[in-house]
């Protein structure tokens, strides 16, 4: 049997960062990928969904030409090119990375589905191989909600509806979160009638309600129809497409769509491993158990990325390898070290770091809350970027950001300044002074600072003694 200093199962991005520092101080790795080369992100997450976003930017940009002084007119969409560039651009890193991993000498790429054999041991396909490590990079797929007759429809996930080589007449989404909303306002610029049904009483769950309240207003202002507090009951297909019974705030209803798009979350991809033929822990919903190096509990064997519920993004399983790295060459990094910071890449987009104002009032600490509209801002007035706003929460007692939600033009690029400021423990009353470049959004930030005021943290909950 083969045996290799190290094996790596599956080429999500977190394997890039891994083999960046393994391949010129180890003499063998196996890498192990029974899917698309590059994982998750490159073929059906952040490279051909941001690519479908900024084709839908420039769409919509082009039919609010009289904003600008200019005659566009509607825009005609042409699906097929918007899907020519996504893919030139997806199956170029896909391509990248796997010449990448069959033309360097150290490593050995194995196009396989794998499951273990035993604690060290690994089978994909029939050959079956040792490692001295193995690094679990799994990541997630799509969950399948317990729908009456959603096995007998035809339906898409955020892999399959980016294969749709034609535009839905009317896409109905179930699911308001980060991918669903996302999706939505992408198909609705390119014309496409749009529907959400959310489940819950807001849009974008983990968010605060005046973030989600804001998001679902420009929705709609574009003409999607969003459902709140409403249960999706049963599905069957029919000749208009796909019949949808519902049960929200009005009672029963339904609706048709041409396609249907489910959702709803995440589910690891630790159940096809067969893990505990190694003795690998995973918690109630698949992930695998990890400690703050990545380490599984079992010798010699490591889980980053999704699969191991630490965190749900493309960086945090970047930040992964170098956390294991850092474990592996005697370095300082822990994954409980990393801020939560986050983007939703709608237009516009919202970024998010550290805690919401609702976790920080939860925390127990005095906390300040500084706001401001985006249509005070002169640089968003500038480009007719008005929509959406800046919330900062700084702690009373030590002088730090504890959170920040901009939902604004460039906030998915601005957030990154507040994360580096809570990462480096920089004081506000430091930041404040610092001078930022004119015009721009970002240079209102410290600014926003002199608008904080106490935020009234709710009475206490009091238990009646009958």
């Amino acid at each position: 049997m083969e045996t290799f200093d190290t094996i790596i199962i599956g080429t999500g991005q977190a394997a890039g960062t891994l083999l960046s520092s393994l391949i010129p101080n180890e003499s063998s790795i196996a890498v192990i990928e029974g899917g698309k080369p590059g994982g998750s992100c490159v073929n059906h997450g952040c490279t051909p969904t941001k690519t479908l976003v900024a084709s839908a930017k420039a769409i919509h940009t082009a039919r609010q030409g009289a904003e600008y002084g200019f005659e566009g007119g509607p825009a005609r969409v042409d699906f097929n090119r918007i899907r020519e560039r996504m893919n030139d651009i997806r199956n170029g890193s896909k391509e990248g990375m796997t010449q990448w991993l069959e033309n360097t000498e150290n490593v050995t790429f194995i196009r396989n589905w794998a499951h273990f054999t035993g604690p060290d041991t690994v089978k994909a396909g029939n050959r079956e191989i040792r490692g001295k490590k193995i690094i679990i990079n799994t990541g997630t797929r799509a969950s399948v909600p317990p729908i009456p007759g959603l096995d007998r429809v035809s339906w898409l996930d955020n892999a399959g509806i980016l294969d749709l080589a034609e535009l839905p007449a009317h896409l109905v989404i179930i699911g308001g979160g980060y991918i669903g909303i996302e999706f939505a306002q992408v198909f609705r610029r390119f014309g496409s009638e749009v529907t959400i049904l959310q489940r819950g009483s807001q849009v974008m769950p983990r968010e605060d309600a005046d973030v989600a309240e804001a998001i679902r207003k420009f929705l709609e202002k574009e003409g999607i129809s969003v459902h709140l507090e409403t249960e999706t009951k049963r599905v069957r297909e029919d000749e208009r497409g796909v019949a949808i019974e519902t049960e929200g705030p009005g009672g029963p209803a339904s609706l048709n769509g041409s396609h249907l798009f489910v959702a709803t979350g995440r589910k690891p991809n630790s159940d096809r491993l067969n893990p505990e033929a190694a003795g690998i822990s995973t918690d109630q919903k698949g992930f695998i158990r990890v400690d703050d190096h990545c380490r599984t509990g079992v010798e010699g064997i490591f889980a980053v990325g999704d699969v191991n519920g630490k965190g749900a993004f493309t960086h945090t399983s970047v930040n992964d390898g170098e956390v294991l790295l850092d474990y592996l060459f005697d370095g300082p990094r822990k994954v409980s070290h990393r801020t939560p910071v986050y983007a939703l890449f709608t237009d516009p987009p919202l970024g998010r770091v550290g805690m919401t104002e609702k976790e920080a009032v939860q925390s127990g600490k005095r906390v300040l809350k500084a706001e401001m509209p985006m249509s005070k801002i002169s640089r968003a007035r500038e480009m007719s970027e008005t929509t959406g706003f800046v919330k900062l929460l700084v702690d009373a007692d030590t002088d730090l950001i504890l959170g920040a939600s901009i939902l604004g033009i460039g906030g998915d690029e601005i957030i990154g300044m507040f994360a580096a400021l809570i990462q480096a423990q920089v004081p506000c009353s430091t930041f404040r002074q610092t001078v930022l470049v004119h015009p721009t959004v970002a240079e209102l930030m410290p600014w926003i600072l002199d608008r904080l005021q106490p935020v009234s943290t709710p009475p206490p909950t009091t238990t009646s003694s009958r």
